[in-house]
Order: C-alpha cells, then structure tokens, then sequence
C-alpha cells in the first residue's frame, strides 16, 4: 500500500563534504594503495544509520553534474567564491557511487543541474504518489522543500547529527512558512554560494520583513511607502540583486530526470560487492559487520584425490613437493597447528599435526636442504614448524610472496583469494571451512578439514611455474629470488629470537604513570573547582562550557565536544584544555603500550616476538604486528621511556641500533637528478636548512630558524608523497595560498624534481605502473582515466612510489646482507627489530667495536647511488638508550 512507501533523499554533493571535513583524520584513514578513505568511511556509516531509523522502501543519493548549471548561465559568478575540492576528496569521489551501488541504492546527476534540482523534482513526484519523503543534507537551502508529507534532516556535525525540519519547526524556528525560505534568501543572499541579496540585509532583518510583508515581490510592492532609512535604500538599490538571489535560491522541482519512481525500490544488497569495496578499502569494522553465509562465499570445486597416512616413510616424499601448514590462528607464535598436507603433481597426502610430529622421516625430509620445497608464507611456515621442533630447510619457492613481488595487491592471509588472482578457483576461502569471529573452529568433520588443507597444497603446486613465468616477464626474477625470499627467512629468524623485555620495568612505569595520572587528576580537579569524572566528556562538557564558561567550538548528541582539536583550540585561553590532552595522552601509553606490552611478552621466552608483515604495502614496506613495534609513540618523553624495558637477551650485552639518515629524500636526489639535491648531500650539508634557504631567500645559514626548518622539512617530505596545497597547508597551520607558494618555489629552485615528477607520469601514462631502482611494480589502473580525480590520485602515487619503494628495498637488502656478514664473521650478535628506515641489534659488549664499524658499512653500500646514503648509530644497555 502507498502508505508504506518510502523514500530517502540523498544530497551526495553535500553528504560527501560532510564526511571529509567531519572525520579529517587523513592520516588513519588510508587503504594499502594510500588512497584516502576518511570520507567514504563516515559516508557509509551514515547511510547503514539512516537504514536502521529511517528504512526506507526507496532510495537515491543524487550528485551535482559539475560547476555549470543552468544557474551559471544568468549568473556567471554562481559558486565562484568555493575553493576547489582538496585532492584527498576528489580522490574517493568516484566511489561513493560504488558503495551506493553495492548497498542496493541508485545514485544520479543530471547535467546542467544540481543535486537539489533532482532532490526537489523527486521530493514532489513521490508525494503525489503518496509516498513519505525523507532529505538529508547538509544544505539548509533544501528546507524550502519540508511539507506535510517531506521532511528534511540537516546534518549539524560532519554527518552524524541530524536536525529535523518540518513546516511545523519551521514555524516554530523561524516564524515563516518552508517556501519563504526563497524569499529570505533573496533578501539576505548567500555567501556559500556567491550570491548578492541586498546590501546590510541579514537573516534577522530579512524574516523581520517576511513577517510583515509576506514576500520578496509584496515587499518591493510596499517598498515606496516604507520611511526614509538606509535599509530602503539598500532594498531599492539592489532590487535586481533581490531578484536574481531568489532565482538563483529557487529550487527546481520540474527537471528532466529520467529514472522513474519505481526504478528507485531499494534493492537487496549485493554483498559480493560490498565485501570487496570493503576489503579495498580496508574498512575491517564494516567487513565484520557483514553476517557472511557459507553460500555467499562458497564455490563448487573439482574432485580432489589425496592419501590419509597415519604413518609416514620416507617413501612419502620426493625432490620436490608443495607444503602447507594450517593454523588458525593469526599469531602463529602462540597457534596450534591443526593441519599438515604435502604432494607433488602424482600423489597428495595429508596428516594430522601429532603423526607429522613423531615422524623422524617427516624430520628429515623437511630439514634436508637438498629436497627443495614450495610453500605458501615462508616465514609463517618455518617459525610454526620451529615451535614444533622441525628447523625446516630448502625453501625454494613461496606463493604468497611471488604474487606480492608481482602485483603488490594484498589479499590477506587467504590462500584461495591469492589463487583466484592468478586464475586457480579450485581452494575454498577460510571461512567458508572455519567460519569467522566467536565461532571460528576446526569443522567437526575431519574430512572436510584435510580435503581442505589438500586442496591448499595443490593450489601451491599448480601455481608454482605459472608464478615464475610471470616473474621473469616482469624481469622481477631478482626481486624475488635474491630479496623477497631470502628476507622471508632472515624475518623468521628474527621473529623466533624475538626481543627480551623487562616486565617490572614495565611494571614500575604503569606504577609511575598510575601515580602520574592521579597528580594530574587531582590538578585538573583543583583548576575546575570540583571533583567530576575526567574520562567521561560528558562530565567535562559540563566543566568546560557550563560551569567554566568556555566558548563551545562543536556540539555532539550528548553536548558539547571535548575532543582533541577542541581541546587544542581551548587550550591558549584555558590551561585545563592542556591538561586534559597531556592526562589523555599519558593514558593512552598506559593502556595501549605499557599494558599492552606486558600482554605480549611470550612467558616460555620472556621476549616479545613480533610478527613482520611482507605482503602489506604497496611500496613494500614491511610491517609489524601484535605487537607493533614500529608505532611506539616516541614524540613524548614518556613513550621513548617505554623503549627502556627493551634489552638484550644476556648479562653484559648491549643493544645497538643503525638508522639511514634522510634515505627517501637521498632516493628522491639520485631517482631526479637534480643538481642542488645532490650537491646538498654531497657536501654534507642540513637538507632541511639547505631547503629553507633556497626556498625562502634566506643567504645566511645562521638565518635559518627551527619554524623555518621546521615548515622546509615539511616541504621536503610533503613533495614526497605528493602532498597537495591543502594537506600542506593542514600540517603547518597556514593558508592554501601560502601553501601553493611554497610549493611553486620548491619546483622553481628544484628543477630537477619537477622533472622527474612530469617524467615519471608520463611513462606511467604509456606502462600502466612505475617501477623501483630494483623492479618493484606498482600497477596505477587509473593512470589514463578520464575521472580527474582517480587520474590526479594515480599521478601522485606514480610520483611518490619508486622513492618510498626504493628506501624500503634499499633496507631489505641491508638486512639481507647483514645476516650473512654476521654469519660469516661468526659474531654472537642478533638482529632484532627493523622499524622504519632502522636496524637494532643485541651482542655482546666486546662486539660493539665490531659492529660499529661493520653495521654502517654493510648499510651504506646496499645499493650505490649518486649521494652518499649515511647511517647513524648508537649503543646502551636499553633500546631507549642506543
């Protein structure tokens, strides 16, 4: 029945705007190609909100077409005052409609309108069919369109509250009726959008006269017998401004669209699409939330032969084989094994974990360095079989990591979405088999779980010489076989020595910091008067804004915002702001890193094994897990503190670090060429006072202050990652303009840089991807779109992924290099910790001497370049200290 129908109205143009600046944490919110996603994210929270309150039988998001419209025509300057949309926008834009798409949703632009125009025009058809009608927007202009049956929702901050407007609270707001609005904005204009209205005429005056003369033409009516003022001045003065504003406001409610009402029924979501949006966007939180079924994920797969051995004989294996191991868990140092299958292409087998483990024949075939062995994650494999006693040997291939050497897509630690990459569908994803979350278990029946495992090991060997093809067609044969799979098993040598940490040192810094906080929880008591809970923001709201009189700078459903940038803004006016974020800040060190370490520390080795990550990044940076080691905040005395309770394993041993000095900007001088880089280096010179110099005319060195190195640093590194005026213009807190100033004057006193820039988008246009000094491809897809802004994205990505990848290739092969000298000079001294651009080392006492000449050696000469790659290093009882 009609009276059921519901229709939800999007502003897409508006919402999407919303979403960037309501949630701008740009950093947090990237996927693994570095594509921004803050915007999507709070995109997609909005529209699963408004599917719950709202249930709508109907939907659209509409979008404006582009900056001409029809409005354009008579007004030329319509908008012209909007700045343009940062590119950390226009980058996600292209998939909004993606998401909508996939949640069943259809989204529309109409050329030569705007997304009200199509708002509008939907907003009447539906009620003349009865239906209920719902807008959200960010757009207060839309309210002329509440009536009886409309309701139009305005989003008060970013996008997650919602005020109501209906004729009633309009009325009630402002003492008009919805279509007034028109006239209002005729009379007082609209800077957003550049419109003129009447001169020293503001909404207050503008309802004053509504109120009495009813409209913007009844008003002019009367204006003559109005008395001598300024304001009739201004009304008569700019009656044709008047005029064109109320036009310019007047939402068109007879537009040409061309999808019917019906074509608007809410579709069923189409999850297939959504697990992949959300997989690409590496939104886990949505990912979860999805309740995935066995038939959503399942496929129908060959027959698959393979023998159960409860006793394994060396007449079991050959030269040759595919191994897989299975375990459930992530963490594969604290993991059961659960599974084992090995074959070659004549037979498969598969065993249950304890058979495998008694077996001397299993013991040796695994650790013979002559029977060589394709596995799928190197790494994991050898650190689950040396928990089980087995010091697995003759690796020779690795699936995961050829498909990540060849497209560094990251596709989890599934094996079966690595196999459907390169065309193999016959393996099951994990969860079809184990299920997810809470209810993830072995399947009660074991055949289920051994044909899986089986079918693994197949997929390894039917993809093994169709991977190596590939390889040697990229010319990446070296990329894998002399880096990505020699580091696999420095990494795993790394992760099993693991890192000693001392838990009461630990212990007496939670005891500190517990003391530290009670202080100074007992001084932001005394700076607020009274006693009140400091970790509710409600309580502090109260504090704040009721009882301090503090200014309120954004409003939540539940008050007013005590969130960080808030507190930042209050902070010069009230001491208490800092006070909060300082206790805040220590609070979060307590809980995520001092007791978080204290959970990791493996009982049976008093060490922390962290786990590497090889397959991540798209510019093949590695990356550490449960713990993270490479985020311990140092900023703060207090986290590089946390860096005491790591030391070396024995009594009278040291810990020794080694860290590449500025590597990704020595890259950038030796990748472009440009003289005044590479003289820089070459002489030893501050790049950042080198920078700042040239940049801003300063002659003299002494001249150059910390701000002013400070903002050249951030130039530096912006001009790395292709940093945009408005991103740099965020990181230090001044205009756009200035901000494209700086920019302007890097590229004109840096040639060189530009060069390469323009250089490298060009054959990234003509090959489809960019390449590091080694051959690390990154594939860019949208290279050649003829969407700006998935071109604009991909342009910067080809500019800053063969410096970033390069750095990260460069320490690879430090790493690779140092294990084998370590080795060969036969010291006692462990590698153990890569974090960012630095090695850490534990040996003992006498070894320093050694190692502090051996180190930087080794890291210096990883690669030649045209500058000097430099290593610093240090040296302590503790991380802290070196």
């Amino acid at each position: 029945m009609s009276e059921n129908k519901k229709l939800l109205l999007l502003d897409g143009s508006s919402l999407a705007f919303r979403s960037f600046y309501g949630l701008l944490d740009l950093n947090r919110f990237k996927n693994q190609n570095g594509l921004h996603t803050n915007a999507l994210f709070a995109f997609n929270r909005i529209m699963e909100k408004l599917f719950e309150t709202e249930k709508p039988t109907h939907l659209l998001v509409a979008f404006d077409a582009g900056k001409t419209t029809f409005r354009t025509e008579f007004f030329e300057d319509y908008k012209g005052g909007r700045q343009k949309m940062p590119s950390e926008l226009a980058e996600q834009w292209p998939y909004f409609k993606v998401l909508v798409d996939a949640m069943g949703g259809k989204s529309y632009e109409l050329a030569n309108y705007e997304a009200d125009d199509i708002i509008g025009t939907y907003a009447r058809r539906a009620e003349k069919e009865g239906f209920e009608v719902v807008i959200i927007t960010g757009d207060r202009d839309l309210t002329q369109l509440a009536s009886e049956k409309t309701r139009v929702d305005i989003t008060v901050k970013g996008v997650s509250d919602l005020k109501a407007y209906t004729p009633e609270s309009i009325r009630e707001e402002f003492g008009i009726e919805p279509l007034q609005i028109i006239d209002m904005k005729g009379l007082s204009g609209d800077a957003s959008d550049n419109y003129p209205g009447v001169r020293k005429v503001g909404d207050k005056t503008a309802l004053k006269l509504l109120k009495e003369y009813g409209s913007l033409e009844n008003i002019y009516e009367h204006v003559d017998g109005m008395k001598k003022s300024k304001m009739k001045e201004n009304l008569i003065a700019d009656k044709e401004n008047a005029f064109l504003s109320k036009k310019l406001a007047t939402i068109d409610v007879d537009t040409p669209v061309e999808p019917t009402l019906d074509s608007l029924a809410l579709e069923e979501r189409d999850t297939e699409k959504l697990v992949s949006f959300y997989r690409e966007m590496n939104f886990r939180t949505f990912l979860q939330d999805l309740d995935l079924s066995e038939d959503d994920l399942s496929e129908e797969f060959n027959e698959i032969t393979y023998t159960k051995v409860d006793t394994i004989t060396p007449e079991h294996f050959s030269d040759e084989m595919s191994l897989y191991v299975e375990m459930l868990e992530n963490n594969y140092h604290y993991g059961t094994i659960v599974g084992i299958s090995w074959g070659d292409k004549e037979h498969l087998y598969v065993a249950e974990p304890d058979v495998v483990f008694q077996s001397q024949a299993f013991k040796e075939w695994a650790e013979d360095q002559t029977k060589k062995k394709m596995v799928y994650d190197a790494k994991r494999t050898i650190v689950m079989l040396h928990y089980a006693g087995i010091e697995i040997s003759g690796i020779e291939f690795d699936t995961l990591l050829a498909s990540y050497t060849i497209n560094t897509n990251d596709s989890g630690r599934d094996l079966a979405l690595v196999a459907q990459e390169h065309g193999y569908f016959d393996v099951s994803v994990d969860e079809v088999i184990y299920g997810k979350g809470a209810k993830k278990a072995v399947p009660s029946e074991q055949e289920v779980l051994f044909k899986h495992v089986a079918r693994k090991a197949k997929a390894i060997l039917e993809l093994n010489q169709k991977l190596i093809d590939e390889l040697k067609e990229n010319n990446q044969q070296d990329l894998y076989f002399d880096m990505e799979l020699p580091l696999a098993l420095v990494l795993a040598n790394m992760e099993i020595t693991g890192i000693k940490v001392e838990p009461e040192r630990l212990e007496i810094m939670k005891e500190e910091f517990s003391e530290r906080l009670l202080e100074m929880e007992k001084n932001i008591h005394i700076e607020a008067g009274e006693e009140f809970n400091v970790n509710s923001p409600k309580q502090l709201s109260v504090i704040l804004f009721e009882k301090m009189g503090l200014k309120p700078i954004k409003k939540t459903k539940t008050g007013f915002s005590t969130a960080v940038d808030v507190l930042e803004k209050l902070s010069s006016e009230a001491p208490i702001a800092q006070m909060i974020l300082d206790y805040r800040q220590l609070a979060k060190l307590q809980s995520t890193y001092v007791e978080g370490l204290l959970k990791c520390i493996k009982p049976e080795t008093g060490k922390i094994h962290t786990m590497y990550v090889q397959t991540l990044t798209q510019t093949g940076r590695l990356s550490s897990t449960e713990p993270n080691l490479q985020n311990i905040p140092i900023r703060m005395e207090e986290g590089r503190k946390i860096r005491q309770a790591f030391v070396a394993q024995k009594e009278g041993w040291k810990i020794f670090a080694s860290d590449y000095s500025q590597i990704e900007l020595r890259i950038l001088a030796h990748i472009s060429e440009d003289d005044h880089m590479k003289e820089a280096f070459i002489e030893g010179q501050d790049i950042h006072s080198s920078t700042a110099m040239r940049v801003f005319g300063i002659s003299d060195p002494e001249e150059v202050t910390a701000n002013v190195r400070r903002q050249a640093k951030a130039v530096n590194f912006g001009i790395v990652y292709g940093i945009s005026d408005y991103g740099l213009s965020q990181n230090l807190g001044i205009t756009r303009k200035k901000a494209q100033e700086f920019i302007d004057r890097y590229f004109e006193k840096y040639p060189g840089i530009k060069r390469y820039m323009e250089s490298i988008v060009k054959e990234a246009k003509e090959t489809g991807f960019v390449e590091t000094l080694f051959h690390r491809r990154r594939y860019l897809p949208d290279i050649n779109s003829s969407n700006f802004n998935l071109r604009s994205f991909a342009e910067r990505t080809a500019i800053n992924s063969p410096i970033q990848g390069s750095a990260a290739d460069v320490i690879k092969v430090a790493m690779i290099r140092m294990q084998e000298v370590l080795k060969e000079k036969n010291l006692q001294a462990n590698m153990l910790l890569q974090v960012h651009d630095e090695l850490i080392f534990e040996c003992p006492a006498e070894e320093i001497p050694i190692l502090e000449k051996l180190v930087p050696e080794v890291m210096e000469q990883a690669v030649s370049l045209t500058v000097p790659l430099i290593v610093e290093s240090g040296y302590g009882d503790s991380w802290y200290e070196a």
